[in-house]
């Protein structure tokens, strides 16, 4: 924004240099981007402010005089409006449509402009701010622009009909726009119309049917608060910027539309014989988004700035900033005034005080204090649970949560189900309690479709009927039929098992940092009698998975291998805190152990004894390989374990390590009747 030095020391006259001016406006993000002189004879300076895109109150002579008056503690002398008495009574209707983007608008009719010159010193300042000269009635308003930061219009009044309505487009309508150009109006952009057609695009551009010209005699001025988004989409959709559109986006002040009307008509009955009749006003002041009142504590005051106020000082730096102040017991209850729209909450306004003391006024402080951790979130969110399933290779399914009453039957699910009262259809007609319904019937759809390697996961509400009433459960349930792998030429076709869809789950319980889930045996109507296993953490059972029963395969007209499973959200989304240790730089130690013993013994009891005696040197326990067959009695296994020994603090000797070994050899004999082989 171009100023006149002239012009603006008209309003403050500081005694500061250039220099001092350019560093006293840095405080409020305003630089001094370039000075010349103007003219043979005055030399009369030109300065080129940078206005932020958050100070739209420095977009005039008044908001830059206003900035430098607070910044140095001395009075500004304020544009002086006086009231415009109408000497005509000619009227015009106006009519607001829309008052949440419109909520002021004033207008007055103005008579007798033809042949009116403007004066040259208003020409002048115009000509230094880089405005070319138009007309009086154009001219002033550009001036008024610039001295208040209000843009305002004008219409050829000759040209409108029947009233000034205030409204949104309608659809597919036109607008020839300042310049000849032919628009079509999009229906949320705001206009000025007649009973006719648009007028004018609101805050960003006027018709180019209603334009003032040079025989103009009769014009209706226009001054208003738009909102600021509102103006802003429209220059942004239809690509035009205006010095009207750049200041009413950034947010003008919303009381500031009729004194900027005065002031324009006080210029133009000033400077020409013109006669003026009374503002037309429309005003919908619950429609004016005010600026919040925020609490300013003492406390937080020092904390920011390093210095501390007293509670006069306090106030009269806030007075000092026209800021509405209430002092409680809690701190200082501060508004903003209304053209200032970038303070909003508590550190704003202390940036403020800041700002008025002098930020080289401030003291250098290291800065202290104790950095908060963010609480160890007490649950494991769904969506990651999901992206686990997603990165595995599955698919997530939605399925509908009423299923046929005899899907339940044939799974063998025989425990009271909640029956709607108006179902869909027959096949709709009770609520689910489990999810393996309807994830049985995508993979029945799927293998229809020569689709063979399915795998689903579904995440949904189940609904459990007890004697009493229903319970809501999220369940995580899963199933996956086919080969392990897609189609390739690196490996042969290999069906999955029941360890691979093992090795997912866990993938998932890995997610809680706890290693308390186990596998048990179980037994499940729906699943195969030999390949279901019961999935227990800390001692409660969350959840089951197998193999489909052979006979259920039959009957659903499904291929196999088909592996399944469900869990209980609730169980599986309690996260453990993980405990932190050092590595220990010690070298570890390994022993080997090779046992025969029952077949009927499940390695996770034999691993959990060998934990127990074995105590906190051991440091991981492995199972590597498991045999039945040829030099093997019947009904009797061999299981190789690999045990590895670390002690945290020293080297471990070879008689400690002997030692451990002994016990647990000792306790497989006896618990388990294993034999150690050779």
């Amino acid at each position: 924004m171009k100023v006149s030095e002239l012009w603006l020391r008209t309003l403050i006259n500081p005694p500061l240099s250039v220099a001092e001016l350019s560093d006293q406006l840095s405080y409020a993000g305003i630089e001094v981007d370039a000075i010349e002189t103007v003219g043979d004879t005055t030399k009369q300076g030109v300065w080129t402010f940078k206005i932020p895109p958050n100070r739209g109150d420095c977009l005039s002579m008044e908001g830059i005089a206003r900035e430098l008056s607070l910044l140095n503690d001395m009075p500004y002398e304020a544009v002086q409006v006086s009231t415009v008495h109408s000497t005509h009574s000619d009227t015009f209707p106006i009519r607001v449509e829309a008052p949440e983007l419109c909520p002021r608008y004033y207008a007055c009719i103005v008579r007798g402009l033809s042949r009116q010159e403007t004066p040259a010193w208003i020409k002048e300042r115009l000509a230094m701010a880089g405005f070319k000269c138009i007309s009086l009635v154009v001219d002033i308003l550009n001036y008024v622009m610039l001295e208040l930061g209000q843009p305002m219009h004008a219409f050829d009044y000759a040209k409108l009909k029947g009233a000034l309505v205030v409204r949104k487009a309608t659809f597919n309508e036109r607008l020839v726009i300042l310049g000849g150009e032919s628009i079509t109006l999009k229906q949320e952009t705001l206009v000025i119309a007649d009973e006719i057609a648009a007028q004018a695009m609101a805050g960003v551009i006027g018709g180019l049917h209603s334009s003032v010209t040079d025989t103009t005699d009769t014009v209706l001025l226009e001054s208003a608060y738009f909102d600021p988004i509102v103006v802003r989409l429209a220059g942004q959709q239809y690509g035009i910027k205006t010095d009207g559109a750049y200041r009413f986006e950034r947010g003008t002040d919303p009381y500031l539309p009729k004194r900027a009307l005065e002031r324009a008509l006080q210029l133009i009955l000033e400077n020409s014989t013109a006669k003026a009749g009374s503002i037309l006003s429309f005003e919908a002041p619950k429609a004016i988004l005010k600026n919040p009142t925020v609490l300013l504590r003492k406390k937080r005051i020092t904390q920011l700035l390093g210095i501390t106020l007293t509670d006069p000082e306090i106030l009269a730096i806030l007075h000092r900033a026209h800021q509405a102040v209430q002092t409680t017991e809690a701190g200082f209850l501060v508004t903003a005034p209304s053209y200032r729209h970038d303070l909003h909450i508590e550190e704003d306004f202390i940036e403020e005080i800041g700002r008025m003391i002098g930020l080289h006024e401030l003291p250098i402080a290291m800065l202290s204090g104790s950095i908060e951790y963010p609480a160890m979130p007490v649950a494991i969110s769904k969506s990651r649970l999901k992206q686990v399933l997603v990165d595995r290779g599955y698919t997530e399914a939605i399925t509908y949560s009423f299923i046929d009453p005899k899907m339940l039957k044939r799974l063998n699910l025989n425990t009271p189900s909640l029956a709607l009262q108006n179902p869909m259809t027959v096949e709709m007609a009770v609520m689910r309690q489990s999810l393996w319904p309807g994830l049985l019937q995508a993979v029945h759809y799927n293998q229809s479709r020569q689709e063979p390697r399915v795998r689903l996961f579904e995440l949904g509400t189940c609904f459990i009927v007890n004697s009493e009433t229903t319970i809501e459960k999220n369940y995580l349930s899963g199933v996956i039929t086919g080969s392990l792998y897609p189609e390739q030429w690196g490996t042969s076709a290999k069906p999955h098992d029941f360890y691979d869809i093992k090795a997912d789950l866990e993938a998932l319980f890995a997610l809680s940092n706890s290693g308390e889930f186990t596998f048990e045996k179980a037994e499940h109507s729906a699943l195969h009698p030999l390949q279901t296993a019961r999935i227990v953490r800390n001692g409660q059972p969350i959840g089951i998975m197998g193999n489909l029963h052979p006979a259920l395969l039959k009957e659903f007209d499904l291929e196999g291998p088909f592996s399944l499973f469900e869990l209980d959200c609730t169980g599986l989304t309690q996260l453990e805190v993980p405990i932190c240790r050092a590595l220990s730089k010690y070298p570890s130690v390994r022993r080997d152990i090779a046992i025969i013993l029952d077949q009927a013994i499940e390695v996770s009891t034999l691993t959990l004894a060998i934990s127990s005696i074995a105590g906190e040197l051991l440091e991981q326990l492995t199972i590597f390989d498991i045999y039945q067959g040829k030099g093997i009695t019947p009904g009797k296994k061999s299981v190789a374990l690999g045990l590895i020994l670390r002690h945290p603090t020293r080297t471990l000797v070879e008689t400690e390590v002997n030692d451990i070994i002994k016990s647990v050899v000792s306790m497989l004999v006896d618990r388990f009747q294993a034999i150690l082989r050779d």
